[in-house]
This record gives C-alpha cells, structure tokens and sequence, in this order.
C-alpha cells in the first residue's frame, strides 16, 4: 500500500482561481508539495500556501478546470519543492518548475535539494573582491561587478533590457578563469516571443553551452513563477559550492515576480501594503537575493543581476525601492538615451555599485581605474547641467571652457556609451576613457593622481595613450 495515502483528504472546502482549500490535516506545514487525484485519475501538483486551524490553502500549478469540490483527493506528499541536480544541467532549458524542455532527457541527477534554500550565513560570507567583465563599458569602469555581489538592473516599459541581459551573459567573464563561469539565467511571465530570442541569442552566440536556462512564460502558472528564481540559485548554490564554479545569475524580470506576490496575496486576501504589494515582499525578496555571495574556505561564488522594469519609470516604486535596499547599487536605463539610439541606454549618473572599490585597483583591474571613473562622472555631470542651460541661452552665448564640457557630454554618450552590441575588454574600456579627455589640458583633471595623467594622459599629436 503507498504509505502517502494514509495522508490525505477528501473533498474540497472551495476553490478560487489557482487556490483550493481543504480541511485541516495534521502535520501539515507551509510549503508542503501535495498532489490532487481527481476522479477520473489525473494528477495535478501544488504547493500548501497556507495552515489555519480548521483549513489548509494550497496553489496549484496547473489548472484548476475540472476538478470536482467532492470527489476529488488531496495528497500530503513528505517534502517541499525540490530539484534534482547535476552539472549536465549547462547547456540545458527547463521549465520555470524545473522540468525539461528542450526535447531531451533529463540530465542524470548527482543530487536533490529542496529549492527553498536560506540565505548565507553573515558569519560565513567572504568578502567579494574580484571584477568580473561585462564587456560593457559603462559597468566595467564606472559601475563594476564584483565577484559575489548582488548588482540590479532597473528598466522601463519597452527599454532593451532583454538586449542588455543576453549581451552580458554572452559576454560575461572572470577574467583568466573562463573555464569555470557559468551562467544561470531565469526569465519570469515573458512571452513566447521573448523566450525565442533568448534561446535563439545563446545558440547563436555559443554562450549556451555554459548556460543553465529556466523560462516561466505569461501563460505558465503564477505559482511557478515564484519557484522560477529559487529554481535558478538552488542550481547556482550546486555548482558554486558543490563544483567551485564561478556562477552569475540573471533573474529577469523581478517586477513580474513581484506581480505574481501581489496576486497570491490578493487571492488569499491579505491585507495588502504598500502599492497593494503584501507586507512580506521585502522579506521575499531579501530570501532570494541574500542567496548570492561568497562563502569563506569555497572556491566558487555566486553573482547576481536582477532585472525590473519600474512601472512609470518611477525609481521610487515599492519593487526598485525595496530591492535598492537589498542590494549593492544600480545599474538604471534612461529612456532619454534610448530615444537617442544609444545602446546600451545606460544612465551612468543615478547608478551606483557600492562594492566596486574592492574589485578595482592595482592588481585587479588597472592602478588609474578609480581615478579615472571619478574623473568621467566630474565632467560629464558638469556637461549635463550646462545643458540646461544651453537650452535657455543659447549654444552661443556659452564660454569655451563650458562648450568643452557640452562636448565631452556629447562625445561620452555618442561614443563610449553607445558601443551596441560589441563587447569591450576592460584595457578597451580604460583607453576609451583617456581618449574622451583631448581638448582638455593635464591641468584640469583635477581627480586623477599626477603619476596616471603622466602615464595614460593622450598624446596631442598622436591621438594614442602614453603608456598603454
């Protein structure tokens, strides 16, 4: 006899969208994964949201078409939510619940761990110390990643953060330690048109075969969608821990997750918070995002890039508020660069990485990085707020000392910002930078150390860096 149905119940008290409530059963906990057997035999799994004294409310992951409030049987199956793991999994595309779906079998598991998982221990952490290449200029050298760190990406409706999000994972690395990065990328309630791109990006970029893929789409189940991300950092706590691998985890987009909150919430009828979001949200989102780091006396790590788009572009929204917080800094996209066709459309003012000074530096990344990123924000922030004032009085009655900082502006964005889909070695990135400062005498960078602007400052009649 299957010792599992000697835990269960029959009959439903009521049903409600995805939620279905039963009576109570003893030794019942939140969490809990539990099995419907309706009459005709089918089976349909979930997830117990809820115990209360008299009831227990669960979510199922499919349907809840058809199933019969009074035949219909409920089993208590002794676990949570769990995924088998193996590192056959790089290469491979599964479900946001974790299950196959790239017409393959399923990779022979090493282990199984529940996918609920806890945040490191502080005791534990190590301290995150080693940069890791985007490629991208703006967050290599003004923003950068650091080995172990938790670095969002805040977007907007209709801002190419899918874009953004495929050209990191293809060009993402820890430099001199390529053969042991992997990628983890999770995407939550996107389309099947979004899904294409992105399987059809990592294919052709050969980026896929380091790449654990999970795709939750629009039409999934709102409960898989919160499963989706702690299916993806349960994966990356096995390779960086079990493995030693340098793991970075792209979650995107967090706002739907957070959608799929509010509407458990609603269903459940808590008493909402803030924007109608519940009261647990920044405890939810701290369980996920506190997952990545370093851990001392382990060779692997793990990085994290969450992606959200901010309804309104409102900064101040409860999800980018809340997960500001929780997290290292910012990377944020301007709909104002977008519109000017630059890509990637990053806002370098308002970002921010608060990690980045241990990832930078002689022996890490180049001795002249932090001088040179203070630098580039000094002059480009004075040649936008001279704009404003071009724009009252007119290019012409503009000094020539502040039409050199409207030119760097101009050039900073048309140039170093605007380097498409190309991705740039850091060595790349640092002369670029160097170069914006022609027009400029030595004297006027003011935030550089004298022994840098003598070994990289530009050559006036060779247009090349000294030095480099």
């Amino acid at each position: 006899m299957d010792p599992l149905l000697t835990r269960r119940s029959q009959g439903l008290i009521g049903i409600s969208g995805p939620l279905i409530k039963v009576p109570a059963f003893p030794g019942t906990f939140p969490g809990q994964m539990v099995e419907l057997v309706t009459e005709g035999g089918r089976r349909r799994s979930g997830q117990v949201l809820e115990v209360a004294t008299e009831t227990t409310t669960a979510q199922l992951f499919e349907t809840t078409q058809g199933v019969d409030t009074n035949s219909t049987w409920v089993r208590y199956l002794p676990r949570t939510a769990s995924l088998r793991l193996s590192k056959e999994m790089l290469g491979r595309t599964f479900s946001g619940s974790g299950i196959p779906i790239d017409d393959m079998p399923p990779p022979i598991p090493e282990t199984e761990r529940e996918i609920l998982g806890n945040a490191i221990n502080p005791v534990a952490r190590d301290k995150p110390s080693d940069f890791i290449q985007t490629g991208i200029s703006a967050i290599d050298l003004l923003n950068t990643l650091v080995r172990g760190q938790k670095l969002p990406i805040f977007s907007g409706s209709g801002l190419p953060s899918n874009e953004l999000a495929v050209q990191i994972v293809r060009q993402a690395t820890v430099i001199g330690e390529e053969s042991d990065f992997a990628i983890i990328f999770a995407a939550m309630g996107i389309t099947h048109r979004d899904a294409s791109f992105f399987i059809e990006a990592f294919e052709s970029s050969g980026a896929l075969s380091r790449t654990v893929v999970f795709l939750n789409l629009a039409s999934d189940p709102t409960i898989e969608r919160l499963l989706t991300p702690k299916m993806a950092l349960t994966t990356a706590e096995f390779l960086a821990f079990v493995h030693g691998m340098h793991v970075l985890v792209v979650l995107t987009d967090m706002s739907n997750y957070c959608e799929a909150l509010r509407e458990i919430g609603n269903a459940r009828e808590e008493i909402p918070g803030r924007r109608g979001y519940p009261g647990y949200m920044y405890t939810d989102l701290a369980g996920n995002f506190e997952r990545a780091g370093r851990i001392r006396g382990k060779a692997g790590s793990i990085t994290q890039i969450p992606i959200l788009s901010m309804p309104d572009d409102d900064i101040t929204h409860p999800i980018a508020d809340l997960t500001g917080y929780i997290t290292e800094g910012q990377i944020v996209l301007s709909r104002e660069l977008h519109r000017k066709g630059i890509f990637p459309p990053i806002d370098v003012l308002p970002c921010l990485s608060r990690l980045m000074n241990l990832g930078i530096g002689e022996g890490k990344t180049r001795p002249d990085h932090r001088n040179l990123a203070d630098q580039i924000y000094a002059f480009y922030a004075k040649g936008r707020d001279l704009r404003r004032m071009e724009a009252v009085v007119g290019e012409d009655a503009m000094t020539s000392e502040d039409k050199k900082y409207l030119g760097f502006a101009r050039e900073f964005e048309e140039s170093y910002l605007n380097q498409g889909d190309r991705g740039r070695s850091l060595a790349e990135s640092l002369d670029l930078a160097w170069n914006l400062f022609k027009g400029f005498p030595p004297a006027a960078l003011t935030r550089i150390d004298r022994r840098w602007i003598e070994s990289y400052f530009p050559a006036e009649d060779e247009g090349e860096t000294k030095g480099s």
